[in-house]
């Protein structure tokens, strides 16, 4: 049988304790925030742009989403693919001609139950993009692979 010495038991009790008392460094690394925060779901129900709060989160396809509201993100996370804006943070009429200019949240359109952000307010945005939604739409798709990875 073996005798330790206080001295070695409290070295071996300091080697157990001293990983566990140790930050770990997070693995999770954090979700870029989508549409600036602003809550998808309150541009179909509210029929306006809404800024979510932190207390209601929800990550989706490599994005953090914010809510206005618990019920609000129940919407969401039972139906994603509906109320997430259909390019993600950047503007749908500059994909359509192209380009890749982050949309700001204030500039939005919702047509074919589908929500689209806009990086300037009308007539560039929405206004242009409704002139010819299905062509716009199309080629802003045929554009799609020019969107950051993350946005894909």
């Amino acid at each position: 049988m073996h005798s330790f010495s206080r001295r070695t038991a409290l070295r071996l009790g300091l080697l157990v304790a001293f990983p566990v008392a140790m930050p770990l460094p997070s693995l999770a690394t954090e979700l870029p925030l989508a549409i600036q925060g602003y809550d998808p779901v309150a541009y179909f129900t509210d029929g306006r742009p809404t800024r979510g709060m932190p207390d209601f989160e929800y990550q989706w396809d490599e994005h953090t989403y914010r809510f206005a509201s618990a019920h609000h993100r129940e919407l969401f996370k039972a139906d994603s693919v509906r109320y997430a804006p259909q390019f993600g943070n950047y503007c749908a009429m500059a994909l359509a001609l192209g380009k890749i200019v982050t949309a700001d949240p204030e500039n939005w359109l919702i047509s074919d139950n589908k929500l689209y952000v806009f990086g300037s307010p009308a007539p560039k945005g929405p206004e242009l993009f409704q002139k010819d939604a299905t062509g716009n739409i199309a080629k802003a798709n045929q554009n799609r692979s020019i969107l950051p990875k993350d946005t894909n």
